[in-house]
Protein backbone atom coordinates (compact mmCIF):
# COMPACT_ATOMS: atom_id res chain seq x y z
CA UNK A 1 0.00 0.00 0.00
CA UNK A 2 2.20 3.28 -0.90
CA UNK A 3 1.39 5.63 1.38
CA UNK A 4 2.68 9.82 2.19
CA UNK A 5 4.63 10.76 5.24
CA UNK A 6 5.06 14.12 5.81
CA UNK A 7 8.21 15.05 7.42
CA UNK A 8 8.99 17.58 10.19
CA UNK A 9 11.76 19.42 9.70
CA UNK A 10 13.97 18.64 12.12
CA UNK A 11 14.25 15.25 10.74
CA UNK A 12 14.58 16.02 6.83
CA UNK A 13 17.75 15.67 6.72
CA UNK A 14 17.57 12.52 6.32
CA UNK A 15 15.30 12.40 3.52
CA UNK A 16 17.57 14.69 1.46
CA UNK A 17 15.34 17.83 2.68
CA UNK A 18 11.82 16.33 1.46
CA UNK A 19 8.62 17.35 3.42
CA UNK A 20 6.96 14.04 2.36
CA UNK A 21 8.11 10.40 1.21
CA UNK A 22 6.61 8.10 -0.51
CA UNK A 23 6.30 4.57 1.40
CA UNK A 24 4.27 1.16 1.58
CA UNK A 25 2.83 -0.43 4.70
CA UNK A 26 -0.66 -1.76 5.63
CA UNK A 27 0.20 -1.02 9.54
CA UNK A 28 2.47 1.87 11.32
CA UNK A 29 5.27 -0.16 12.14
CA UNK A 30 5.24 -1.61 8.48
CA UNK A 31 5.38 2.35 7.15
CA UNK A 32 8.25 2.98 9.91
CA UNK A 33 10.38 -0.21 8.60
CA UNK A 34 9.88 0.89 5.13
CA UNK A 35 10.72 4.52 5.79
CA UNK A 36 13.53 3.22 7.81
CA UNK A 37 15.07 1.12 4.94
CA UNK A 38 14.77 3.91 2.40
CA UNK A 39 16.08 6.59 4.39
CA UNK A 40 18.12 5.30 7.57
CA UNK A 41 18.11 6.73 11.14
CA UNK A 42 14.17 7.33 11.30
CA UNK A 43 14.07 4.20 13.67
CA UNK A 44 16.42 5.56 16.34
CA UNK A 45 14.27 8.76 16.73
CA UNK A 46 11.08 7.21 16.91
CA UNK A 47 11.31 4.45 18.98
CA UNK A 48 12.56 3.49 21.87
CA UNK A 49 15.01 0.53 23.01
CA UNK A 50 12.13 -2.00 23.25
CA UNK A 51 10.44 -0.81 19.81
CA UNK A 52 7.80 1.76 21.27
CA UNK A 53 7.01 4.94 19.62
CA UNK A 54 8.94 7.27 21.93
CA UNK A 55 7.07 9.90 24.34
CA UNK A 56 7.80 12.83 22.61
CA UNK A 57 6.61 11.69 18.82
CA UNK A 58 3.26 11.89 17.55
CA UNK A 59 1.92 9.96 14.35
CA UNK A 60 -1.13 10.48 13.29
CA UNK A 61 -2.99 8.38 10.18
CA UNK A 62 -4.73 11.31 8.42
CA UNK A 63 -6.11 13.36 11.45
CA UNK A 64 -6.48 10.19 13.80
CA UNK A 65 -3.70 10.28 16.93
CA UNK A 66 -2.35 6.80 16.89
CA UNK A 67 -2.46 6.72 20.58
CA UNK A 68 -5.48 6.96 20.55
CA UNK A 69 -5.68 3.90 17.95
CA UNK A 70 -3.70 0.15 17.88
CA UNK A 71 -0.35 2.15 18.28
CA UNK A 72 2.06 1.08 16.09
CA UNK A 73 -0.48 -1.64 14.81
CA UNK A 74 -3.04 1.01 13.51
CA UNK A 75 -4.06 0.38 9.90
CA UNK A 76 -2.44 2.61 7.31
CA UNK A 77 -5.25 2.21 4.03
CA UNK A 78 -3.58 3.29 1.06
CA UNK A 79 -2.91 6.59 -0.12
CA UNK A 80 -3.95 8.14 3.49
CA UNK A 81 -1.15 10.35 4.75
CA UNK A 82 0.63 9.54 7.71
CA UNK A 83 2.11 12.55 9.67
CA UNK A 84 4.92 12.55 11.91
CA UNK A 85 4.88 15.53 14.59
CA UNK A 86 7.26 16.62 17.19
CA UNK A 87 5.26 16.91 20.40
CA UNK A 88 5.36 20.51 21.98
CA UNK A 89 5.76 21.81 25.35
CA UNK A 90 6.87 24.86 27.56
CA UNK A 91 5.85 27.23 30.28
CA UNK A 92 7.19 30.07 31.90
Amino acid sequence: MSVTVRVPPVFRTMTGGQSTVQVQGATVAEVLADLEANHPGFSAKLLDDSGALVRYVNIFVDDDDIRFMESLATAVPDGVTVSIMQAVAGGF
